[in-house]
């Protein structure tokens, strides 16, 4: 026999309100349509549901134990295909796995984990190390949240602009790039360091020099930022980086900073999902908090330069 749902919310309705008249009007439909609906359902189930007691009528034993059961079904069968859920904070429990470059997370992982437990504390946060891979596991569903410098270019992965970073170069305090002007010639001459998970000796920097007519000797490859930081600060190492998700790790150093001298764009970021969860309000939820906690740190780009791709407003 083939299950029809719909049978489950007439019946809820008749349970509800004891007559067939009081539960058409309940669900906009006619008594004859309503009264077929009980035929039906008698049919199904193998029991009268409702039996006549003179001018009224009685739940019979079974409907009375099946009632409560019915109508927690009915109602979570509504909120499950509801397109406008709301989304309870205090009862949410949930594991997220956010996936940032390793300098995000140490700028903005403790706001971002205070705002989160304040507003859902049944949420759990897995901060996870960025393997410098590509979008496989968005896609598989295993990271939530990712941060990138670049937009994605599957379609089915969303992107969020949510700042823009100025590069700035950090040194040891009494590097000799401190004193006196620094020029193209004299930045490019010195030993130079770049953070790269893959291992890479080459950043956009090389391009930006080679422009000039000039060249970089790039000595070493770092792993994550604050392993560079370290290694700065023991060395005569030059190492460029963005300006805001670094900044409290090169005051907490004691590093001196310097602005390029030629001209560099500026490092976009952006927060990578799942078009999956474009309409998950939990989702929906974390990456907005996601984005102020991001922009806490940095001066907001322009309004203009922020698109949300795919769907407005996401």
């Amino acid at each position: 026999m083939q299950l029809d749902l719909n049978l489950l919310t007439a019946l809820d309705a008749l349970l509800e309100e004891g007559s067939v008249a009081g539960a058409a009007a309940r669900l906009h439909v006619t008594a004859p349509a309503m009264s077929r609906s009980l035929g039906r359902i008698r049919k199904a189930t193998g029991d009268q549901i409702l039996v006549r007691t003179g001018r009224s009528m009685v739940p019979t034993t079974r409907a009375l134990v099946m009632r409560a059961q019915v109508h927690t079904l009915v109602q979570q069968a509504h909120q499950l295909l509801s397109t406008q859920q709301e989304l309870d904070l205090a009862a949410l429990d949930r594991v997220f796995t956010v996936r940032w470059h390793d300098a995000l997370t140490a700028a903005c992982g403790t706001t971002l984990i205070t705002a989160v437990h304040r507003q859902a504390p049944g949420v759990q946060l897995r901060l996870s190390a960025e393997p410098g891979t590509d979008d496989a596991e968005l896609r598989r569903g295993e990271v939530d949240l990712e941060s990138s410098s670049s937009a994605p270019t599957l379609p089915d992965i969303q992107h969020r602009l949510v700042a823009s970073d100025r590069l700035i170069v950090a040194v040891r305090p009494g590097h000799p790039l401190t004193e006196g002007t620094l020029s193209p010639e004299r930045y490019a001459a010195a030993e130079h360091l770049t953070v790269s998970r893959r291992g890479s000796l080459r950043d956009p920097i090389d391009d930006a020099l080679t422009t000039h007519g000039l060249q970089r000797r790039v000595v070493a490859a770092g792993p994550t930022t604050a392993f560079a930081l370290q290694l700065v600060l023991g060395s005569d190492l030059v190492v460029t980086l963005p300006d805001a998700v670094t900044r409290t790790a090169r005051e907490q150093l004691g590093l001196a900073t310097l602005p390029p001298p030629f001209p560099m764009p500026d490092v976009p970021l952006y927060l990578l999902w799942h078009q999956r969860y474009d309409d998950d309000r939990a989702h929906t939820w974390l990456r907005d908090l996601a984005t102020k906690s991001v922009q806490a740190i940095f001066a907001p780009p322009n309004a203009s330069q922020v698109p949300l791709t795919k769907r407005p407003g996401q």
